[in-house]
């Protein structure tokens, strides 16, 4: 019997996937005997969402831009008729001899996965499918019956896991020190609390695959000691939250969580905790003090989580990614993950692809992978074939990289070579259109709106910087704002408490270091090059462009356009509000912004 899965993320049903699924929900009863039709969460290929994919005898199909439309014509011709509707819509398969093919095989081909194994393969809803199909619950089974606490921390710590969260601690040694301190409670945390602009990678893992993060931090709990888990997940994240608790449920009635687990004596619970959203709240000082139903702020360290962290306890907090690699690392052996990546920084990242990258979504890949194979291999090089600029990397802590330094390879080492972070994986591709004043301005905007305040230069010391960037954007910049703003950075970074504040100005310092020239174009010729910041843009018309059509000056709303019928029209530059009406009316691209 052939099979039909619709891929139910947040990203598929923005897409418009839940019509899909009722329709084909529709087909499927009235031809009972022909499929069966399931869900899966977040593949990756989310520029092609809603996706579909069948499976027959001869493998795996996925079609992807599905309307109600085109599932009822995958439905009468595939599934009914037994051949594959042959359009565009065929972005990948799998043939039964392992070959794919489709338009978008290099994008899945070309990554490795182990944090996204099950993701858009399993139905995430389902504990059996994780079992039987994703291999599920077999590392916590060989942690709990085959090894003591120090062998699965000494495997953590040969494997040469490191924190996923962008700090990049390895992951067996901060372990240890949980492990070494003693309590009669202590608590395993997962960071859920994805806050960076531009990432998603938390969510889709979640969304897809939650029993994976399950037994890592219960895999965790045994080498620690520890008896509790948290799952603090932002609220934002409905989709990731609801499938946590079903999973909790289903791992309870398997016997996965709760008391004696694998009758090895060890007991472990795990409860969810939503986050309201604050972005200090993914410091892990401040996440505790949430969840103990304090106001999210950071606490003075020393003493480390792993000796008093959630109330005062031993503690051991890891982000999604990084638990969700523990259940392959340990029934796949510390070896095999130690093999891929580069020495010092092993393993595989996620990165979620946005921003002006043609194939947005997610990918994984070895690290050591360097910025331009992900960016143009895997996600297929800029939107309406633009001009590579820059990628922004590691979030609102993060810089800015520019195009000239591709060749990067993203680990743990070359990265904050260049001013930027690692963080957590998200990376924002620009193109020439970007103005990175704008950028700095846009990141630092919402670092200092998130501070919760309690460092004065955090939370001065960014509205400073704020108001210079404003001003610059604005035309209003005068030459020494360079020079403050690098200062006032230096000031912060060393001042601050957290890495909200020490992280901050990492945007303007490498905007200033390398797009200095940007900067002075709007402070001494108060223009924006990239023709973002309007107050420093002028709307004209190209004369060679221009044929007389009228459009623009019938769709000025002030009326700033002349010209006659079958004349080369032009902007009263006095009138122009800048609303952008002209640009979007012109059929031969004759109005422009300089």
């Amino acid at each position: 019997m052939k099979k039909i899965i619709v891929g139910m993320g947040t990203c598929g049903l923005s897409a418009g996937a839940q019509p899909v699924y009722d329709k084909l929900e529709e087909l499927a009863e009235k031809h009972p005997e022909a499929c069966v039709l399931d869900i899966t969460g977040c593949i990756g290929m989310c520029f092609r969402e809603p996706l579909v994919e069948i499976q027959d005898d001869t493998g795996r199909t996925i079609y992807g831009d599905v309307s109600e439309t085109s599932a009822e014509e995958i439905f009468n011709e595939h599934i009914l008729g037994g051949i594959k509707v042959d359009n565009d819509n065929v972005i990948y398969g799998v043939n039964k001899d392992g070959s794919t093919y489709g338009s978008e095989v290099s994008f899945l081909d070309l990554q490795e996965r182990i944090v996204l194994r099950n993701c858009g393969i399993i139905n995430p809803e389902s504990i059996d499918d994780y079992e039987e199909i994703g291999g599920g619950y077999k590392g916590l089974k060989k942690a709990l019956t085959a090894m003591t606490p120090d062998e699965i921390i000494q495997t953590m710590k040969s494997s040469g896991l490191r924190g996923r969260g962008g700090a990049g601690f390895p992951t067996g040694l901060k372990w240890s020190f949980a492990a070494a301190n003693k309590g009669d409670t202590k608590y395993v945390v997962c960071n859920a609390d994805e806050g960076d602009p531009g990432a998603f990678m938390d969510r889709s893992v979640l969304e897809g695959d939650p029993h994976a993060v399950l037994e890592g931090m219960i895999i965790c709990g045994k080498a620690i000691g520890a008896s509790f888990g948290y799952i603090y997940c932002r609220a934002e994240y409905p989709l990731a939250i609801e499938r946590l608790e079903k999973a909790i449920t289903a791992a309870k009635a398997k016997g996965y969580v709760g008391e004696n687990i694998f009758n090895s004596g060890f007991t472990f619970n795990l409860k969810v905790k939503q986050g309201a959203g604050a972005f200090v709240c993914g410091e892990e000082t401040a996440l505790f003090a949430s969840i103990e139903g304090e106001r999210g702020m950071p606490r003075i360290r020393p003493p480390f989580p792993a000796e008093k962290g959630l109330w005062q306890k031993p503690t051991n907090n890891n982000n999604v990614e990084t638990f969700a690699n523990v259940p392959w690392i340990i029934a796949n052996g510390a070896e095999a993950y130690s093999s891929i990546g580069t020495e010092k920084s092993p393993g595989t990242k996620v990165f979620a692809l946005a921003g002006k990258v043609a194939k947005g979504g997610l990918a994984e890949v070895p690290m050591g992978t360097t910025i331009e194979q992900l960016v143009f291999n895997i996600g297929g090089g800029i939107k309406d074939n633009g001009e590579f600029k820059a990628v922004q990397m590691g979030g609102p802590s993060g810089g800015c990289i520019p195009a000239d330094q591709k060749t990067t390879p993203v680990d743990f080492e070359s990265i904050p070579a260049t001013g930027a972070i690692m963080g957590s994986g998200g990376m924002v591709v620009m193109d020439q259109g970007t103005c990175m004043v704008g950028i700095a301005r846009f990141f630092l905007d919402f670092t200092q709106s998130e501070s919760c305040g309690k460092c004065t230069f955090c939370r001065i010391g960014t509205l400073r910087m704020l108001e210079i960037l404003d001003r610059i954007t604005r035309g209003e910049g005068i030459p020494s704002d360079i020079e403050k703003l690098q200062k006032l950075s230096i000031q912060i970074k060393e001042a601050s408490l957290c890495g909200l504040g020490q992280t901050a100005p990492n945007p303007v310092q490498t905007t200033i270091r390398y797009y200095l020239n940007e900067y002075k174009a709007h402070i001494e010729d108060k223009k924006c090059p990239a023709g973002e910041c309007e107050a420093l843009v002028d709307f004209v018309i190209i004369p060679e462009k221009c044929v007389g059509c009228t459009l623009c000056a019938r769709n000025c709303p002030v009326d700033a356009i002349e010209g006659k019928v079958k004349e080369i029209h032009i902007i009263d530059q006095e009138k122009c509000v800048k609303c952008g009406k002209c640009i979007t009316s012109c059929n031969f691209s004759a109005v422009v912004k300089r």
